[in-house]
């Protein structure tokens, strides 16, 4: 495989375009663009003209629970992205590497008939069509903020279901430690994996125990829709607390494993990408800092918080973990 040449992990002149996107309220004037960095590379993103413009009532929320889906903001009090943001604005290098081409180049992508096979180290190994998975585990609405590793955030709210309900019906064995998860390879509708510098498909993968955790979720939609296919329809992982690389799309193989997966990321470059991935603004990466980050549609940075917030949920797992070997 060839070497990747780290701009081209994190894209250069990232844009999304400048129009005016509708909340609940109404429409919203836009303002200026501002610039984000990442160690020189620069990721311009969109922000409203005024914090108390866009400031939405605080819903009283618990991170683990299921939000009212007509909440408007986490349970920090701070609003959800518009739909528009969180469609037109993904990293899914499946199609390609512009974060605003893969709308159009995942348009006519197609997610039905769609299966995913569970099954390895388990005791009921299962294949799920679709509407088995809508049918067999009720679908619930969690608001949760996205870190991307790159330095931005949203707040978005998802449609899907506890990931431990999946594991719990395929009936994991003494010897399964881990879970490995596999997107579909298809270069004829994914184009982006004829780049044969990567090695398609893509792979990812938890511990076992977080796998297990209620905030970890498979999700099925967003904003009471199906998921787009620049989302990573039909199907994809959340985790909340790791950084969004971790949150593999479009998932068509779910393996319960002893051994640690090699993720893609690890695999393509070991010495910026590790295996827990859990956002802490105390371990840069190798080319920038995570000290802070930027909020699509806000003005300047705002600090990132340790475990993107949910450290309460989620710390115990990690005890004895040296967190500074994130990477």
């Amino acid at each position: 495989m060839n070497k990747i040449d780290p701009s081209e992990i994190t894209p250069e002149h990232i844009y999304i375009s400048r129009r005016d996107f509708m909340k609940s309220a109404g429409a919203l004037a836009l303002s200026s663009l501002i610039v984000a960095a990442c160690d020189g590379e620069e990721i311009v993103l969109p922000t409203n003209a005024s914090p108390k413009e866009t400031a939405l009532p605080t819903v009283d929320v618990d991170a683990g629970a299921s939000p009212d889906a007509t909440a408007s903001s986490d349970e920090f009090g701070d609003p959800l992205n518009t739909y528009e943001d969180i469609t037109e604005f993904n990293n899914f290098y499946e199609f390609t590497t512009s974060k605003t081409s893969v709308v159009d180049l995942a348009r006519d992508f197609k997610t039905s008939p769609w299966t995913v096979e569970v099954g390895a180290l388990v005791s009921n190994p299962m294949t799920l069509d679709l509407d088995d998975l809508r049918a067999k585990f009720p679908q619930e609405d969690r608001i949760y903020r996205l870190r991307c590793v790159e330095g931005w955030s949203m707040v978005i709210p998802w449609i899907g279901f506890p990931l431990a309900s999946l594991l719990r019906e395929v009936e994991p064995l003494n010897d399964a430690k881990y879970v490995r998860f596999e997107t579909l390879y298809d270069p004829e509708q994914m184009v982006g994996q004829k780049d044969n510098r990567y090695p398609w498909p893509y792979v990812e993968g938890l511990r076992l125990d977080e796998a297990m955790h209620s905030l970890t979720i498979l999700a099925t939609g967003l904003y009471g829709k199906p998921l787009t296919p620049q989302s990573g329809a039909p199907v994809r992982l959340v985790v909340p607390w790791k950084y969004g690389f971790k949150s593999i799309k479009s998932i068509v193989k779910i393996d319960l494993v002893s051994e640690q997966p090699t993720s893609t990321w690890m695999a393509v470059a070991p010495n910026e990408y590790g295996f827990y991935a859990n956002v802490n603004p105390d371990v840069p990466h190798p080319r920038w800092s995570q000290a802070t980050e930027q909020r699509l549609r806000e003005e300047g940075r705002r600090p990132t918080l340790l475990f993107n917030g949910y450290e309460e949920e989620v710390g115990d797992l990690y005890e004895g973990l040296d967190l500074s070997k994130n990477y």
